[in-house]
């Protein structure tokens, strides 16, 4: 199989969704270029692949999960647009152009944030498209999968560990404070896109367990790698400021241990990862190689 081309292939489904769920005039017209500037200037759009992949290893086609892997792409857009603000990360590219706030204001940057959050939710618990889903979710699988996106997305995961994350900055780096930060910043929102995935395609709650580790060890690794490559690869390659996480003085995995040491915590990680999926035989081969391909990204 060609990793990048099914990377490839399933993010041009989410592409796909969001520019025609956009389309049309809608006011204040600031508001809505806002959103999709930031929606559309690029992205390796990981989640809603990641959940797309998990939802096929059950059998099902991934164009019917787009609407809800798309979703997760708008919660961690709504991230990074706040992530960017001058009172958090003061960043001024992201993806290779000027940050949101830089184009549109910090009030319509924030305004956008907040309006890309919500709207996911008005997917997800929307009736039309979980009509479209050939398993037949119940409300209730629905409404599970629901209170598993906002606890990773809030206060038991993404937003609890950004708060972690700008409160230890210019504090010397301990394990446990930095454990906390990448696993609740970065890797919930990466474990539940797996863990969705599987809990729409109604899979036994043993499978769902196993993809939730899966997507917890990808996660951890995907921000280490972050971490690493801040350091190591340049401006132009990142599409952000490189260094900016040692200018700030971020607790990372580099400045508590090393690059060489953090390498080899990602590939044990990644390795702790494909073993979840011994259990899902050639189905889960598409999120194995996702896996791998972590280990070799620049960006």
């Amino acid at each position: 199989m060609d990793i990048k081309k099914y990377i490839k292939d399933r993010a041009g489904l989410v592409n796909s969704f969001i520019e025609s769920y956009f389309q049309g005039s809608q006011k204040p017209a600031v508001l809505f270029d806002s959103m999709r500037y930031s929606l559309t200037a690029g992205g390796k759009r990981l989640r809603p692949v990641l959940c797309i992949a998990s939802y096929e290893v059950f059998g099902a086609k991934g164009e019917e999960i787009v609407p809800y892997a798309s979703a997760l792409e708008f919660i961690h857009t709504y991230s990074l647009i706040h992530d960017d603000l001058p009172a958090m990360d003061d960043d001024d590219l992201r993806r290779g152009k000027p940050t949101n706030h830089k184009v549109f204001g910090e009030a319509i940057a924030i305004l956008a944030g907040d309006g890309l959050l919500t709207e996911a939710f008005r997917i997800f618990s929307s009736k039309v498209y979980r009509a479209n889903l050939s398993k037949g979710v119940s409300a209730e699988v629905i409404l599970s999968v629901i209170n598993e996106v906002a606890s990773s997305a809030g206060l038991n995961g993404m937003v609890i560990g950004q708060a972690m994350d700008i409160l230890s900055e210019n504090k010397q780096p301990d394990e446990p404070t930095l454990h906390f930060i990448h696993t609740n910043k970065t890797a919930e929102m990466i474990k539940v896109s797996v863990s969705i995935g599987a809990m729409l395609a109604n899979a036994p709650e043993v499978d769902v367990r196993l993809l939730s580790r899966y997507g917890s060890n990808i996660g951890l690794a995907f921000q280490i790698v972050d971490d690493i490559i801040d350091i190591t690869e340049s401006t132009e390659t990142l599409g952000k400021t490189k260094g900016s996480d040692e200018r700030r003085k971020k607790m990372t995995y580099p400045s508590l241990y090393g690059i060489d040491l953090s390498k080899e915590k990602v590939k044990y990680l990644i390795d702790e990862a494909i073993q979840c999926l011994a259990h899902f035989g050639e189905k889960a081969e598409p999120l194995r190689l996702i896996a791998r391909y972590l280990l070799e990204r620049k960006a």
